[in-house]
């Protein structure tokens, strides 16, 4: 099998496995949530079960006495306390995305994505999930790029550049404003139509990654700096 027989067919299992589970990306971020909820069950039996261990060890040495056995209750209370103030949900800082190794990117902007849920309007949200879903296509063929390659480089500047730069521009907008029309734009639906033009562009790279035409992936998108410039100008 030729390599881009091989990158061709993994795209189309990586299709199949999400047509048949139909994940959206609010339910791949409910299985973070409840990851992270897990880890601090763990943590929290461990950190118990070492209080105790070492007040045992503590008590055939010294008896405890009241004062022993309030302390140590002391402890495991702000030990529990501590892990249950520890955040269960993942975050990515903005800025962090450009340092982010290529093959870790889409799912650091996925992570990004779900954290601005909150901050978009209705019509943006199935557009963040519909490039979720193209984000976990995307990333197990960005395995196979080398980082120095421009077609990296152009993956990389529309997820840690382009991408950001389009939602934290709306987001800088006051509220009220947002469905106002400025300067014969309304940033509501700029803020659409550029997600969708990215939604679409995510999707043309992993079809060229795909095909294994990585000349094309550096070059096809040059057309959309006009749009790139307009989410530039949407917090101005």
């Amino acid at each position: 099998m030729s390599r881009s027989d091989r990158v061709l067919a993994d795209a189309e299992a990586v299709l199949r496995r999400h047509s048949d589970r139909g994940q959206s990306l609010s339910r791949r971020a409910r299985q973070r949530r409840n990851a992270g909820l897990m880890r601090k069950v763990k943590y929290a039996f461990w950190a118990v079960l070492a209080i105790l261990l070492a007040s045992a060890v503590a008590g055939f040495m010294l008896p405890l006495g009241t004062t022993g056995v309030m302390i140590a209750l002391g402890v495991m209370i702000a030990a529990l306390l501590l892990i249950a103030l520890m955040p269960t949900k993942s975050r990515v800082k903005t800025e962090a995305l450009a340092a982010t190794e290529l093959t870790a990117l889409p799912l650091k902007t996925e992570i990004w994505l779900e954290n601005q849920r909150k901050a978009l309007p209705s019509p943006a949200i199935t557009l963040v999930d519909s490039i979720g879903v193209k984000l976990e296509i995307l990333a197990p063929q960005l395995e196979r790029l080398n980082d120095q390659e421009p077609a990296a480089q152009e993956i990389r500047r529309l997820l840690a550049d382009h991408l950001p730069e389009l939602v934290t521009g709306y987001q800088s907008i006051p509220q009220p404003l947002r469905r106002e029309e400025r300067n014969g734009r309304v940033p509501e639906k700029q803020l659409v139509d550029g997600l969708s033009v990215i939604d679409a562009e995510i999707g043309r790279m992993s079809e060229t990654l795909a095909s294994g035409d990585l000349d094309k992936l550096a070059t096809q998108n040059r057309f959309l700096e006009l749009k790139y410039q307009e989410a530039k100008e949407l917090g101005q």
